[in-house]
């Protein structure tokens, strides 16, 4: 099938808006691909776990960083940063939080659907 498919996040086909978070979702070539924005003082643990009622973020994300930064932590211990311009993939069971005073805006492609959905 020959063709451009092209949607904007802003009309999104769905939004989420836990505390301090908006999840906007676009729908493309059968999955969905989210624009998150956590603002400052987001951490999953307080703003994400009221929602979805499990202990650690049980979604795997592959994504982008658009701009801001999130502090990551596992389960198993370990820890990692992402930040503007970074292509990442984080495992499931983890918490984070936003790193600093400004918003951080993520474009995923593996995660979206499932995002903050209660």
């Amino acid at each position: 099938m020959a063709g451009v498919e092209s949607r904007n996040f802003e009309s999104p086909d769905e939004t989420r808006t836990p505390d301090k978070t908006t999840v906007e979702l676009v729908n493309l070539a059968g999955g969905q691909i989210g624009r998150y924005t956590f603002q400052p003082g987001w951490r999953w643990s307080e703003c994400i776990k009221p929602v979805v009622k499990t202990e650690k973020c049980q979604v795997e994300h592959i994504g982008y960083v658009v701009s801001g930064g999130l502090h990551v932590e596992h389960e198993d211990g370990s820890t990692g940063d992402v930040t503007s311009g970074d292509v990442y993939r984080i495992a499931p069971e983890h918490d984070a939080w936003v790193v600093g005073d400004e918003p951080a805006v993520f474009v995923e492609f593996q995660g979206a659907a499932q995002y903050a959905e209660g």
